[in-house]
């Protein structure tokens, strides 16, 4: 697979106008790419399939808070304002649903055919600095090792990336205390960064400096180069919340039997709704799907969650009976048991699974309790 963003593939940033953006659009569809980027649909911005910059969310915003996620148009011209919805770039690699096999019945059994996915070249619009990092931590799961997943590799060589550098924070981001943005460092072709009417465009791969070169644009001035930097660290000061990682693994293994699981779990309601929207959560299981002759099925792979009470049974005993324990599972395989596993957090400090809970629960606010009091026990 291309390494993308490891390094910046050409030191100069070029700068586009805000008036001349549909351009951009024009050449990665001569390229044949199919271009997804946030659009505003049901009260949310979701991943849709777009052509002109008129598409985007231009003007809105959107405010996110433990539970709460509203977006308002303010009437601007402004055109990543919004910073991310309930999705990250995961459903683009590892699908909610990935059809895996068609099985028939034949005279002397069954013939299976594997379905791998159709080669496409998708150019993805909007992308945030958490979100890359939570790509790169799924590129790790899939692909290294000594089995990868075909399914995804081919998804993942297909996925041009065009990341957007946020130059605003909401209450519920922590990207900075993770050290994952908000400035994308890695794992885009290009990347924005937008000022006034002006949009920096950065290459971070050779298929990112190809497209720039196309742009034909002019470099940069440094005085714009230093405003969009001064925008992007004020972004990083502005964060309201944080994570102490400074005694992670150990802090989640002294806290296995602390009584803040017994007042968290009582707030859980097992929902999964955390998981589904991780950048970074993993959990799958399979399922037939037979037709009504059941002549055929399809062998499927689907999302599935830590929190579900299916999810825990193995060989007919349920091992995460309760809340408390799927909770507990969840919190410490993420921001603990993830390092020894893979050697990073599982955690990149987007904040959705704080949004997106319905009551609201803060994963900042839970380790702060669970690590402090074990500390102060322990002294």
């Amino acid at each position: 697979m291309r390494e993308i963003g490891v390094t910046a593939v050409a030191s100069e940033i070029g700068i586009l106008s805000r008036s001349d953006f549909q351009r951009f659009f024009d050449i990665l569809c001569s390229k044949e790419y199919r271009i997804v980027g946030p659009t505003v649909r049901d009260g949310a911005a979701v991943w849709e399939t777009i052509r002109h910059v008129s598409d985007l969310p231009i003007g809105w915003r959107d405010h996110q808070e433990p539970g709460r996620y509203r977006l308002e148009q303010t009437g601007s011209k402004e055109i990543f304002g919004v910073v991310h919805g309930p999705q990250s770039l995961k459903p683009f690699v590892f699908t909610p649903r990935e059809p895996l096999l068609q099985i028939e019945r034949s005279r002397d059994g069954f013939i299976a055919r594997p379905t791998p996915p159709q080669r496409e070249k998708v150019a993805v619009i909007g992308a945030r600095a958490c979100d890359l990092a939570g790509l790169t931590i799924q590129d790790q799961i899939f692909l290294q090792g000594e089995y990868q997943d075909g399914y995804y590799a081919t998804r993942r060589e297909g996925l041009f990336i065009i990341a957007v550098n946020c130059t605003r924070a909401l209450q519920t981001c922590f990207c900075t205390s993770m050290d994952t943005g908000p400035r994308a460092k890695n794992g885009f072709d290009l990347a924005l960064t937008e000022v006034g009417d002006q949009l920096l465009v950065e290459a971070g791969s050779e298929a990112g400096a190809e497209l720039l070169s196309a742009l034909s644009l002019s470099p940069a001035t440094h005085k714009a180069i230093a405003e969009a930097a001064a925008r992007v660290d004020a972004c990083a000061q502005s964060q309201v919340r944080r994570l102490d990682r400074t005694r992670l693994p150990q802090a989640l293994y002294d806290a296995h039997e602390h009584p803040r699981w017994d007042d968290v779990s009582a707030r859980c309601l097992a929902c999964a709704n955390c998981t589904m929207v991780c950048p970074t959560c993993f959990c799958h299981k399979v399922e037939e799907a037979p037709d009504l002759t059941r002549q055929r099925t399809e062998h499927a792979r689907l999302w599935d969650s830590c929190f579900t009470q299916e999810h825990g049974h193995i060989h007919g005993k349920n091992i995460r009976p309760t809340i408390k324990d799927r909770y507990r599972m969840w919190m410490t395989h993420k921001l603990a048991s993830w390092l020894d596993q893979f050697g990073t957090s599982g955690c990149v400090g987007c904040g959705r699974c704080i949004t997106w809970c319905p009551v609201g629960i803060d994963l900042t606010e839970e380790l702060a309790s669970l690590v402090s009091s074990s500390s102060s026990a322990r002294a």
